[in-house]
């Protein structure tokens, strides 16, 4: 190669690495090398498309799904073992018996694993790494990462990840080639399971970058937050109109009571009509009638105003039945649902 050419290709390389961390469409505070990670994972997603996905198909194509649903429970009953280990190490000791349980019960009564026998006895299964063993005591997260191959993390669970890979059961098999083939099944069959997740992610995500960033964010706070005893704050998307006519529902129900004990009243006026002895069509029975019947509607001067004002009150809770934007914070939980997909190991 002339050496002329060199400083040409320098400046040829430095311009598009410049053009790379330019490429910054959402930028986030907790993702300050986002043109670094945006390239890592389009070479992620590129190399999944054209090797891993395909293979995943072809797995699933190929294997029944119980054989696979038994591979599963295998390597899923590997990782409660080291679940319990960062449980021990983050003195969550009632987690720690629980997981212990599952690995012994799912061990022997569940034929090595391939039977999930313990969620059948009521005993939760729990998810746990180092990475938030190291949150539990502080660490804090560092700046987003995206790891080749490997995918999102960040800087604390990065670290995590290497301690991860060297503490996980199946890294202590002796023979090299029977661990490699064990992490080749392992792979396959946990891109196989998440055919379905990559597929919604293309699906519906405009920026998938963004998608996987902050579904990853918000899944790794969830699982930090909630084994601390608390969980992360979620969007508020209630309406206020709708919390201030809820507030007026009880008393629309309590308004409907007092004409109900008024309305007997009426009927001890009636003894009236039987009293025609003073004379004539005096106008003071006549009225009385009515007003018993027209307590329930809006007809005498006296009750139209407080029939009117109980039927305003009473179409209240109408009104506030209608909205339907509570049920919209259970949509949201979409996201922490594929966020653990994204993150194999």
């Amino acid at each position: 190669m002339n050496v002329r050419h060199l400083p040409r290709l320098g400046a040829l390389a430095l311009s598009l690495a410049l053009a790379a961390c330019a490429t910054t469409r959402t930028p986030s505070p907790s993702d300050p090398l986002e043109g670094m990670n945006r390239a890592i994972f389009t070479f992620n997603d590129t190399l999944d498309k054209y090797t891993f996905k395909p293979v995943a198909q072809g797995y699933q194509w190929a294997v029944p799904q119980p054989i696979r649903t038994g591979v599963t429970n295998v390597f899923a009953n590997v990782g409660d073992a080291y679940t319990a280990f960062n449980e021990l190490l983050q003195l969550k000791i009632t987690d720690f018996v629980s997981d212990v349980m599952r690995v012994t019960v799912n061990t022997f009564w569940g034929l090595g694993g391939l039977f999930d026998v313990a969620t059948l006895m009521n005993l939760p299964k729990h998810q746990q790494d180092f990475g938030l063993t190291m949150g539990r005591y502080g660490v804090p997260a560092g700046p987003y990462l995206v790891i080749p191959l490997l995918g999102p993390s960040d800087l604390r669970d990065g670290v995590g990840t290497i301690v991860d890979f060297e503490l996980d059961p199946t890294s202590f098999i002796s023979p090299v080639s029977l661990r490699n083939y064990i992490f080749v099944v392992r792979l396959v069959n946990t891109r196989a399971n998440l055919l379905g997740a990559s597929d919604l992610l293309s699906n519906a995500a405009l920026d998938k970058y963004s998608f996987v960033r902050d579904a990853y964010q918000q899944r790794r706070a969830y699982l930090l937050h909630a084994g601390n005893g608390t969980s992360a704050p979620l969007p508020n998307y209630d309406d206020e109109g709708a919390t201030d006519s809820g507030a007026a529902a009880p008393a629309a129900g309590a308004a409907p009571t007092s004409p109900g004990k008024a309305a007997p009243a009426s009927p001890a006026s009636s003894p009236a009509p039987t009293t025609p002895a003073p004379g004539s069509s005096h106008p003071t029975p006549a009225p009385a009638a009515p007003a018993s019947d027209a307590s329930p509607g809006a007809s005498s001067d006296g009750g139209a105003a407080t029939a009117s004002s109980s039927d305003a009150v009473a179409s209240a809770p109408v009104g506030a039945s209608e909205p339907v934007e509570p049920s919209m914070p259970g949509s949201q939980m979409m996201m922490p649902s594929i966020a653990p997909a994204l993150r194999v190991k």
